[in-house]
């Protein structure tokens, strides 16, 4: 059985959606037939390379919101990641193009190591100091994550390198109506947007499990957070219904 995850870097709920589905995944009595394909999703795409700003001063210029408001959505969000077992910081992220971090994960998965550097990658971007912004911070995260250097830097240096890949997956994902990630599409049957809790998943799971027949996509779980493709990434208030932008199928 095949998961596929619409993803960006740039995306919080990303990187906490990640480790909830893991979380189930592990917990799943067939994980060992489970093959996890990560695809890419820009939240800013029109961005230029080099274009870089703090997430919190970007955010409240984009939303018309003050400092503090920023700052205190960034602290929910770190809230959701740390009872994850994730690290979180809530001030002095950088935020930029992630099109050559997608290339990059494109070569990646051509070597078998997607979710190693994909898993770096979020950990550099939301939890240390360094910035996933820069091409030598890239190189280094190619490396631990078992790449070539000279491949990976090849590979940057070249903007048509697994370019089309890219804008593959982002096609892809507009046929399939996803217009927030995460987006996880269990055997091209079901479909799950946000970062929903590790239950859902697990349910997903074993539906999916139980019946193989792809007919398109069933919607499963309900509303949660997740970054549309605004790049908002807003944290549902207690009896909320739902976040604005999230996808349904």
């Amino acid at each position: 059985m095949r998961v596929e995850i619409w993803s960006d870097i740039a995306c919080p709920w990303c990187y906490i959606g990640k480790a909830r589905f893991e979380k189930a995944l592990a917990e799943f009595p067939h994980r060992e037939q489970v093959e996890v394909v990560h695809r890419s999703f820009e939240l800013d795409p029109g961005r230029a390379k080099g274009d870089i700003a703090l997430v919190v001063d970007m955010l409240a210029q984009k939303y018309g919101r003050s400092h503090e408001e920023v700052v205190a959505m960034e602290g929910n969000v770190a809230a959701n990641a740390r009872a994850e077992g994730l690290g979180y910081r809530s001030e002095g992220r950088d935020h930029g193009s992630t099109f050559d971090i997608h290339r990059l994960l494109h070569l990646a998965k051509a070597r078998g190591l997607q979710d190693e550097l994909l898993t770096l990658a979020y950990r550099a971007n939301f939890a240390e100091e360094r910035s996933v912004y820069d091409d030598a911070v890239l190189v280094e995260l190619a490396v631990e994550a078992g790449l070539d250097g000279d491949e990976a830097r090849a590979v940057l240096a070249d903007p048509k390198a697994y370019a089309d890949d890219v804008r593959a997956d982002e096609r892809e994902a507009a046929e399939l109506g996803a217009n927030a990630v995460p987006f996880f599409v269990l055997d091209r049957r079901y479909g799950i947007s946000g970062g929903q809790p590790s239950e859902t998943f697990a349910q997903a799971l074993e539906q999916a499990w139980k019946d193989h027949r792809p007919a398109g996509l069933t919607p499963v779980g309900g509303d949660a957070a997740a970054c549309d493709a605004d790049g908002a990434c807003e944290v549902p208030q207690p009896g909320s219904a739902a976040v604005p932008g999230a996808a349904t199928v």
